[in-house]
């Protein structure tokens, strides 16, 4: 293997998306992979825009997003009663130059698996290999790796890119130090079951408080028999004084454990509890993030995806921002070399950008507004407009539009992150 090669720990949606695009920038690279089998697993995710905008220029097609999940149309907000509080469009119905996805998170990643493979080549990811920790020159770095077998091995790279997720062994070498993992006190219980579609029939619906609620949007366009492939996340906020209570930071559960929280949910166009107990295989997630770090970068190793700046997925733009920061790097690269240059000009671009969203998410992100609906009303009223004025509920949302990267006239009007064509000068600076 060349020590020319950059190398990316993970390879999940983050790991994939960066191979593509260093091999669209025309750089070698290598992923290596924890699990032995990487299988679609998983629930929904959602795209925005600007990540949608980045697959697409980074090969894929409408037709391969389709095959994994369906554009979203809709974004709403509702009461404990299921009444209105908010609702807007979404993608290109909300005049986005782009749709956002909801997709199933294991299609897309094998979705991206299935592009590496067939452009980088069947032995671009290495299986069964995980990375332990690093060591590094002036001229090159060094990934220590573990085999699933007990094997060691090392590695020289030109740089070393981690997206080796939640639980990462390059950032705790940058930050020996770091906090534990924060739990913020909610616990989602997620799944999926099929259903009639809801309103617009691809609508992502936050229903309840902010407290105490259910997000529900569809994964699949409707099948033979009209339904779609619901996918649901129920959540509860308890004390979070004495830490996680359990030792799993997932874990499948029994309906018994938690339907009760959602007892009396029931509409004229969702039976809440009915939903829950329909579906199969139901996991628990505790909401979690890290406190952010001053920096990802140290020398020729830099942060991405979850490593960097895992966070609640309030905002659903835990995967877009992955896939964002590998198109951001490659840019960075573009115009710098494969160099720690590069890294510190995308770490400069990022870092202090991100750590805010993650702190914004924390205070619930878009859902902000069951917030001040929560705090005014307890959750319960007639017309939204006593509660909170539309001028208000517009301010809410623009704000946190703005602070995620997608508001609509800026993405619109910004240049590709990647210039069609770029490739990385044949240089290599200090």
């Amino acid at each position: 293997m060349s020590g020319k090669e950059v190398l990316i720990a993970g390879g999940g949606i983050g790991g994939l998306s960066m191979a593509l695009t260093l091999h669209q920038i025309g750089v070698p690279c290598r992923v290596f992979e924890t699990v032995e089998d990487l299988r679609p697993l998983g629930v929904g995710v959602n795209l925005q825009p600007n990540a949608v905008r980045e697959l697409l220029e980074m090969g894929f097609t409408r037709d391969d997003l389709d095959r994994i999940g369906l554009p979203a149309r809709e974004w709403a907000l509702l009461g404990l009663r299921g009444q209105e509080a908010y609702s807007e469009p979404r993608g290109e119905e909300a005049g986005y130059n782009w749709p956002q996805y909801a997709v199933h998170r294991g299609q897309l990643q094998m979705l991206l698996l299935e592009k590496v493979q067939e452009k980088l080549g069947p032995d671009a990811v290495t299986l069964g290999a995980r990375v332990e920790g690093y060591s590094q020159t002036d001229s090159g770095v060094t990934a220590h790796i573990l085999r699933t077998d007990g094997r060691k091995e090392d590695v020289t790279g030109s740089l070393l890119i981690a997206a080796d997720g939640l639980h990462s062994a390059i950032r705790a070498q940058m930050y020996p130090d770091q906090p534990p993992i924060q739990w913020g006190g909610a616990v989602m219980w997620r799944g999926t079951a099929k259903t009639p579609p809801m309103r617009s029939g691809s609508s992502f619906i936050g229903l309840g408080t902010s407290r105490h609620r259910m997000v529900l949007y569809p994964i699949s366009a409707p099948d033979a028999d009209g339904l779609v492939t619901m996918n649901w996340i129920a959540e509860v906020t308890y004390d979070n004084s004495d830490g996680w209570r359990s030792g799993n930071w997932n874990r499948k559960v029994k309906h018994e454990e938690f339907v009760h929280h959602f007892d009396g949910w029931t509409f004229d166009w969702l039976d809440v509890p009915a939903l829950l107990t329909s579906t199969e295989d139901v996991w628990e997630y505790p909401m979690i993030d890290r406190e952010p770090v001053p920096s990802w970068q140290d020398g020729r190793v830099v942060l991405i995806g979850d490593a960097a700046h895992v966070m609640y997925p309030t905002g659903s733009n835990g995967a877009s921002q992955a896939i964002i920061d590998g198109r951001v790097l490659g840019a960075k690269m573009v115009e710098a070399g494969v160099t720690p240059g590069a890294l510190r000009a995308y770490d400069e671009a990022l870092c202090e950008k991100v750590s805010a969203l993650i702190l914004r998410n924390r205070g619930a992100g878009p859902f902000s507004l069951l917030n001040v609906i929560d705090e005014r009303c307890g959750g319960e009223f007639d017309n939204i407009d006593d509660v909170v004025s539309p001028e208000e509920r517009d301010e809410i949302m623009a704000v946190y539009k703005k602070a995620a990267g997608f508001a609509i006239q800026t993405l619109n009007e910004a240049p590709p992150t990647i210039p069609p064509g770029a490739v990385v000068p044949e240089r290599e600076t200090a």
